[in-house]
């Protein structure tokens, strides 16, 4: 039964992609989809974006192993980033009418900013990206009883990622998210009154997680715990901001209401659902604590479709796989758009492919899309990291890099490119030679970069200008 309802899922969601395509007329379709989406569609695709397979089964592995302290990263700073860029960032960005973040650092600062900065982007998704399909290779493998191995399912979900995305663009991942969002949280919510029957109820398993110090937040002890929690913190918040995935959902909106209202209340959303996995998880180790406990020694990340598997009954299953697959394969199409797009326009438009035309233009997002998904299939196959840990680490190249030029160029009039490319440089450089001499620091290298990218923002563009771009302006002006 349950590989029978994820086939027909799949084939489901195919065809709303290729009903997507027949919506994509031009590059801006493709792209933002034409700046059309209502409230709820943004909410939705903001939401099923960020509820991927780190939410579902790498925070939930991380809780049961270290508790509230150990996901400060996701869903606190991943939802706070999402609440920052709608209030702060997306009315400002949506009126510059741009078509990719990449756009901003050009009209900003110059074409070399944009190159940097594109390449950094892109680069980030690398690791976002191979969770989504590792996690789809274990999907596969559960569903199928073991008869699908996990190379073999992580290439049979990245094929179908591929199918729709590649057609459909920012309309099929629109459409899709809206439909995926439903299932994820109908699916979350049925499997949590389910398990919560079984464990005397909700108020019982919060009791039982407080009296393991599971609910401790905050880190006690000196800077050298305190440190790498505010890292880990500000790595999700602010180096998830100057994302192509975040853009377009902001940029998507039919206006700019819609952009802040939708991003703020997918952050919301995410942050209250991301708890349920959570409760899912520690549910098992209360349900079979010898069994799950030595799972989660072995790999936490089968903890929870474990649970799933050997203490639901089917349709808990059903609904479940539903919600996770819903959950990683939006993840997995936005952020193989998003990365393919910015290629496209950032590199081969302005600094390669000059004279292309729309439809040339439309043409190659969608072989790029194709490219990067075969660069992130290899990537995921080779890949060692857990989940959760290939996200958080996707998230720093762009703290380190991205974000003072973005958050500096909309907010300090006297940000420049000198101060940008310093910026850069400065940040850059600091965290990866941190990461290569003393990557086990309490300081963690990110969060260096990120002070020292903020210094070169501040001496670049107040010494004297000898790296100029285009004249300093504000958006806000």
């Amino acid at each position: 039964m349950l590989i029978w309802f994820v086939g027909l899922y799949l084939l489901l969601s195919v065809g709303i992609g290729v009903y997507a395509s027949t919506r994509v007329h031009n590059s801006r379709d493709f792209v933002v989809a034409g700046r059309n989406l209502p409230l709820p569609v943004v909410t939705a695709t903001v939401f099923a974006t960020w509820f991927g397979a780190e939410t579902v089964l790498g925070i939930s592995a991380t809780f049961v192993k270290e508790g509230l302290g150990g996901v400060v990263a996701d869903p606190f700073g991943a939802s706070l980033c999402l609440i920052i860029a709608g209030l702060f960032f997306a009315p400002l960005l949506y009126r510059m009418n741009l078509l990719t973040i990449g756009d901003y650092y050009r009209q900003r600062y110059s074409r070399p900013v944009e190159l940097i900065m594109t390449i950094c982007i892109m680069v980030s998704y690398l690791g976002w990206v191979s969770a989504q399909v590792v996690a789809l290779g274990l999907v596969f493998n559960l569903v199928s009883g073991g008869a699908v191995s996990e190379p073999t399912g992580m290439v049979l979900g990245t094929a179908i990622v591929l199918a729709y995305t590649m057609f459909g663009g920012m309309w099929s991942v629109a459409l899709l998210d809206f439909v995926q969002m439903t299932v994820i949280m109908s699916g979350m919510l049925l499997i949590a009154y389910l398990v919560s029957g079984q464990v005397g109820g909700v108020a019982h398993v919060v009791r039982a997680a407080a009296d393991t110090g599971k609910l401790k937040f905050f880190p006690q002890g000196g800077w050298e715990v305190w440190v790498p929690f505010i890292g880990a913190w500000l790595t999700m918040m602010l180096g998830s901001i100057p994302q192509q995935d975040v853009f377009q959902r902001m940029t998507s909106a039919k206006d700019e209401k819609t952009a802040v209202r939708g991003s703020v209340l997918g952050g919301v959303l995410y942050f209250f659902f991301a708890f349920v996995p959570m409760f899912l998880a520690f549910s098992a180790t209360l349900i079979a604590p010898k069994e799950f406990g030595d799972l989660i020694q072995t790999n936490s990340q089968l903890v929870l479709p474990t649970l799933i598997l050997q203490h639901t009954p089917a349709i808990a299953q059903v609904f479940f796989f539903g919600a996770l697959l819903s959950a990683i394969m939006s993840t997995a199409s936005a952020t193989l758009l998003a990365p393919s797009v910015m290629f496209t326009e950032n590199i081969l438009k302005h600094f390669a492919m000059k004279q292309m035309s729309d439809r040339q233009m439309l043409r190659t997002m969608r072989i790029i899309v194709l490219t990067f998904g075969g660069m992130v299939l290899w990537s995921a196959l080779h890949a060692e990291a857990s989940i959760m840990k290939m996200v958080e680490n996707a998230y720093k190249i762009t703290l380190v890099g991205a974000f003072v030029p973005l958050a500096f160029g909309l907010y300090w009039r006297r940000a420049n490119n000198q101060g940008a490319l310093v910026s850069i440089v400065l940040g850059l450089g600091s965290w990866l030679l941190m990461e290569i001499i003393k990557p086990d620091t309490y300081w963690p290298p990110q969060l260096v970069g990120l002070l020292l990218s903020i210094a070169g923002m501040l001496i670049g563009s107040l010494l004297p200008n000898y790296l100029r771009g285009r004249p300093a302006h504000s958006p806000q002006s």
